[in-house]
């Protein structure tokens, strides 16, 4: 609460965030980006020459190219200054990593960067994730230029997150940002890992980054085509074929053309086109999401996907819910074919919530919900302490996760069996008598 100069309360606004200082310019003034082998082997030999931890960071084309190439790589480094590397021009960057050895590498969201890093051969030995530093440290925002305003004061400016990097030759005012991407990185990281220390995070981090670094490929997704954006509203399974038909087709062009799918044919298209389910290619020009000239000049190539789906048997019809999960049903299925996995999931959702807030980390960096569900769904029996450990070690659990878990499920799997539900008191629980406390949780 506050008040007017007559005194007047009024009600408390928003607290006005700390002031910001713009970064402009790279310390080092705007480095040329290196596109031969020569230029590169003088990045590699004062990278090198250089100490401490080296800053990363990759940009893409995600939206305008087929995949996620890299498209230009920026690296920092005390003693070396910075370094943006074309990785299209200078493809193998394998001799970096060895020159800078066992360096910690500090990337921001290093998920993203780390598969194009390998793509060109570059793998570090250890790195430190600044976002994931900020998640465990509760933060709220945790975007790059977010945590570096609340932590250094700092303004790193954004608007060329999501242009397309695979421009060439790349415009100075792109660079700029690019090399800015990596200025504060280390000091940035100097700061969260003392916070990290203060909070008693700093080995959970450690633990969180190796996972991340350690972390295999994702395998390929089954029936990518089933995430269609708006598919959902078709409930005929010739329409559905339809939707797969002109998917494949789609990303066959896509990917012989090297433009996002997005651009070749929107997804509503899609979805349009198999819910009318046009006979020839007059029809779908018609429709008027296939009104734009690039996608008219092809109607003839759609339609013939089109007509694949019509002309399949009805034994090749791909089903409409897709297929079957090996994971557990969905949740709100529970209460009526397993009451028991309903109250475990109830009471493991309630402790897993109740301790993020308690250590101010998102529910999901506690434990990942699909390892809860399928944990629940389908415990070890007996679910001891130790059982409930394995199974969560089994779903890549970190050992930090485990401690803080294990103990707690096992209790919570065993209020569940005796019947109880979250509003209920645990067993064993030290009834309060008038003016006394509970006793303080172990």
């Amino acid at each position: 609460m506050t008040t007017t100069e007559r005194g007047v309360p009024t009600e408390t606004s928003t607290p006005v965030p700390p002031p910001v200082t713009p970064l402009t310019e790279p310390a080092d003034g705007l480095p040329d980006v290196v596109a031969t082998p020569s230029a590169f082997a003088r990045v590699v030999e004062a990278f090198g020459n250089g100490s401490g931890p080296v800053a990363g960071d990759a940009e893409r084309a995600s939206g305008y190219r087929y995949g996620q190439a890299t498209y230009l790589v920026q690296l920092r480094r005390a003693g070396a200054g910075t370094a943006l590397v074309d990785p299209v021009a200078v493809p193998d960057l394998s001799p970096l990593g060895e020159a800078v050895g066992d360096a910690e590498f500090v990337l921001h969201a290093a998920s993203q960067d780390l598969p194009g890093f390998a793509a060109h051969g570059l793998r570090p030995a250890k790195i430190f994730d600044t976002e994931l530093a900020a998640r465990l440290l509760g933060m709220e925002r945790v975007g790059l230029a977010a945590v570096v305003a609340e932590v250094l004061g700092l303004g790193l400016a954004k608007e060329h997150s999501a242009v397309d990097w695979s421009t060439r030759p790349l415009p100075e005012d792109w660079l700029r940002y690019a090399a800015l991407d990596v200025e504060v990185l280390v000091e940035l990281r100097d700061r969260l890992a003392e916070r990290l220390e203060a909070a008693g995070k700093a080995e959970w981090a450690a633990q969180e980054f190796e996972a991340v670094r350690t972390a295999p490929p994702p395998p390929p997704r089954v029936d990518p085509w089933r995430r269609t954006s708006g598919m959902h509203v078709l409930r005929n399974p010739r329409q559905v074929a339809a939707v797969r038909s002109l998917w494949l087709a789609r990303d066959a062009s896509a990917r012989a053309r090297d433009v996002s799918p997005g651009r070749v044919l929107p997804d509503r298209a899609i979805v349009a086109a198999a819910k009318a389910m046009p006979r020839t290619a007059g029809q779908l020009v018609t429709l008027q999401e296939f009104g734009g000239k690039g996608i008219k000049r092809r109607a003839a190539y759609w339609q013939r996907a089109i007509d694949e789906a019509r002309a399949l048997p009805e034994s090749e019809l791909p089903s409409v819910r897709g297929p079957r999960s090996d994971g557990p049903p969905p949740p709100r299925t529970w209460g009526d074919r397993d009451p028991e996995a309903a109250r475990r999931l109830a009471l493991s959702r309630e402790l897993v919530t109740a301790l993020s807030e308690e250590l101010s980390v998102p529910v999901e960096n506690l434990l990942q919900p699909d390892a809860l569900r399928r944990l629940c769904w389908t415990p070890p029996a007996p679910a001891s302490v130790d059982a409930v450990a394995e199974f969560l070690r089994g779903r890549g659990a970190r050992e930090w996760q485990i401690g803080l878990l294990a103990e707690k499920l096992a209790g919570a799997f065993a209020d569940a069996a005796a019947g109880r539900t979250p509003t209920e008191p645990s067993a064993g629980s030290p009834a309060e008598s008038p003016g006394e406390s509970p006793a303080d949780p172990v």
